[in-house]
C-alpha cells in the first residue's frame, strides 16, 4: 500500500474550494466556513507529526475539518443553546434527562468520549437533514444561528407562534430520530 504524504505548500490550492465547500453546506455562513477551513490548515499544520500517511491528504483534512465543525456547533451551543435546543428522550435508567446531558463531557479527552461526541455529532446532522426543508431551516436559524424571532417570521412570513409550533415539532422530530438512531444503537 502507499504511504501518502503531506504537502502543506500545496493544501490552499488543492483543497481550499473543496473544504469550503464541504463546510458551507453544514454551518450556512460563509464567514465562519471560511474561519473553520483556516483552523483545519493550522491544526494541520501543528499535527502534520501525527499523519501516518494512510489516508490521502484531503480524507485527513477533512477528518479535522469535521471536528472543528463539531467543536463550532458544541461552542454555540454551549450556554444559549442549552436552554433552546432541549430534546427531551426516555430511556429506563435517566427518563426525563436532556440530550446535552447525555452528550459526553467535551473537556474529557479520552478517546472513547471523543469518538461519542463526533458520533453525536454527525446523528444530528443526519437526524437534521431528514426534517421538512422549511423546518429544518426555521430550527437551524433559531438555534444554532441565534436569528431573532421576528428576524426569521420576517423572512418566512410567518407568526411568532407558528416559529414555536414549527420549532417545536422539528425538536419533537431530532428527539425520536435520534432515539431511533443513535441512542438506541449506543
Amino acid at each position: 500500500m502507499t504511504k501518502h504524504v503531506l504537502e502543506p505548500n500545496l493544501w490552499i490550492d488543492k483543497y481550499a474550494d473543496y473544504l469550503f465547500n464541504y463546510t458551507v453546506t453544514r454551518v450556512n455562513d460563509k464567514v465562519v466556513a471560511q474561519d473553520l477551513v483556516q483552523e483545519t490548515f493550522f491544526a494541520g499544520l501543528k499535527s502534520a507529526a501525527n499523519f501516518k500517511g494512510d489516508a490521502s491528504e484531503r480524507t485527513w483534512l477533512v477528518s479535522i475539518l469535521k471536528r472543528k465543525i463539531i467543536d463550532y456547533y458544541r461552542k454555540i451551543n454551549s450556554n444559549k443553546g442549552k436552554a433552546e435546543v432541549r430534546i427531551n428522550y426516555t430511556d429506563e435508567e435517566t427518563e426525563g434527562d436532556w440530550l446535552e446531558e447525555r452528550v459526553a463531557d467535551p473537556f474529557d479527552k479520552t478517546a472513547e468520549n471523543k469518538i461519542e461526541n463526533e458520533e453525536l455529532g454527525l446523528a444530528i446532522h443526519d437526524c437534521l437533514e431528514k426534517l421538512p426543508v422549511k423546518q429544518a431551516e426555521i430550527f437551524k436559524m433559531k438555534t444554532i444561528l441565534n436569528y431573532e424571532t421576528k428576524t426569521i417570521c420576517n423572512e418566512f412570513d410567518i407568526t411568532p407562534s407558528n416559529l414555536w409550533v414549527i420549532i417545536h415539532r422539528a425538536r419533537t422530530s431530532l428527539a425520536s430520530c435520534l432515539e431511533n438512531n443513535w441512542f438506541d444503537a449506543k
